[in-house]
């Protein structure tokens, strides 16, 4: 019995021994989706802000399918920076209207507000980064 137990310990300590050398696999280069892809600022909002405009639109439109599969951006409308460091965008959106029949698109107008993380008592600012839906417009 005495065998099997020094034979388990001395196992156990190699093994905790090589797993205190284990080397963890480097981080991958980090590389741009295509060489040639032009990224304008709207893209950069639009991928911003989309997650908080599909939640709302799917709650708008009483969670049908295509009224959260469906919907397209077509222009922002306007960008305003708040006074607490925060910007309201305005944008006109496409929502198909039916699950049946022909496609028929409904636009609507979505405020949103995009908080940047900061904390610097030079700008006078302490919050973290958030995206809220302002308004929702059925046009």
């Amino acid at each position: 019995m005495k065998k099997v137990i020094v034979f388990f310990v001395i196992v156990f300590i190699f093994a905790a021994d090589n797993l205190v050398y284990a080397k963890s696999p480097e981080p991958k280069e980090i590389k741009p989706y295509t060489e040639d892809w032009y990224v304008t600022t709207e893209d950069i909002i639009r991928d911003i802000i989309f997650p908080a405009i599909d939640k709302r639109v799917i709650q708008e439109y009483g969670g049908r399918e295509t009224s959260g599969f469906g919907w397209q951006q077509q222009r922002i409308v306007n960008i305003v920076y708040n006074n607490n460091h925060s910007y309201d965008i305005s944008l006109k959106i496409q929502v198909p209207e039916r699950n049946d029949g022909p496609i028929e698109l409904r636009e609507d107008l979505v405020k949103v507000r995009v908080s940047p993380s900061c904390d610097s008592p030079k700008i006078v600012c302490s919050h973290g980064f958030h995206v809220e839906v302002l308004e929702y417009q059925h046009q």
